[in-house]
């Protein structure tokens, strides 16, 4: 059964083109994991983007996606990624561009006009800027959102909190309040006991029977077989044990399977007029 949707064309001979059309402006060509990734300069972004275009042979006609990675150990942090897809050639290209929080990367909204959403997108997330992007703000975070949110520096909970006042009767901002530390967490087994004080535990003080679930030590806990402790004040608790009928209650009458209970006369008196099993 063939497969639903067109296969991609192969890479073969598409890193000799682009070498051959990109020229200088072409840092590095890669082929990794069956995709075609070239990395150029971001000077010369645009000539280079309109060469991949309008270059017959390559044809990349749309753009279909600009995602940002951030790689904080380097010097430039970011690289702006830019998917393209030949529709002519039924084949998908990635452009990368590296640059830092200071230098802007080329705009190509003149070439795709859709590229002005998605620069808006990096811009917000991983605050790369673009030059001749004219409506360059933020289109994913709230009003007033500090920070880009998918910088690996920022922090998981971020830095500012909404929430509902019922007093003030609107949604207000607030600095992160974190009822324990972000990285706190307590691993400790239920089983092992707790060190802090749970409601209930003062219940795992009473000794209880063998093979009672019990949080109290080996040594606290009775034998069944063990003589009773002829010390123990008179109201102390009785031991649950099952050594007896007595201690379970087995073997006792019900109260309504007495002799006297019964009737007088077992036979079934019918209804008057008839019943309903009559």
């Amino acid at each position: 059964m063939r497969a639903p949707a067109p296969r991609f064309a192969a890479n073969d001979g598409v890193i000799d083109a682009a070498r051959a059309a990109l020229g200088p402006w072409l840092v590095d060509a890669r082929e990794h994991v069956g995709e075609v990734a070239l990395i150029v300069d971001r000077a010369n972004l645009v000539p280079a983007m309109t060469a991949l275009r309008d270059t017959k042979g390559l044809e990349y006609q749309q753009l279909m996606e600009i995602a940002g990675v951030d790689y904080p150990e380097r010097d430039k942090r970011f690289e702006v990624v830019y998917c393209l897809l030949s529709l002519t050639r039924n084949h998908r290209l990635h452009v990368h561009v590296c640059t830092d929080e200071d230098r802007p990367v080329p705009s190509v909204t003149g070439l795709w006009p859709v590229a002005g959403w998605l620069e808006r997108e990096v811009y917000d997330l991983y605050g790369v800027l673009f030059s001749g992007n004219s409506d360059l703000r933020r289109i994913l975070t709230d009003y007033g959102f500090r920070g880009h949110p998918l910088r690996k520096d920022f922090p998981l909970t971020g830095y500012t909190e909404l929430r509902y006042s019922e007093e003030e009767k609107r949604v207000v901002y607030e600095p992160v309040k974190l009822a324990q530390d972000f990285r706190n967490f307590d691993f400790q087994s239920p089983w092992e006991g707790a060190e802090y004080v749970l409601p209930g535990d003062e219940k795992g003080a009473q000794a209880q029977g063998k093979g009672a679930q019990t949080p109290a030590s080996a040594d606290a806990v009775k034998k069944a077989d063990a003589a009773p402790d002829k010390t123990a004040p008179a109201n102390a608790p009785e031991t649950k044990t099952t050594e007896s009928p007595k201690q379970t209650g087995a073997g006792e009458p019900h109260p309504g399977n007495k002799a006297e209970d019964k009737p007088k006369n077992p036979d079934v008196v019918p209804t008057k007029g008839g019943g309903q099993n009559q």
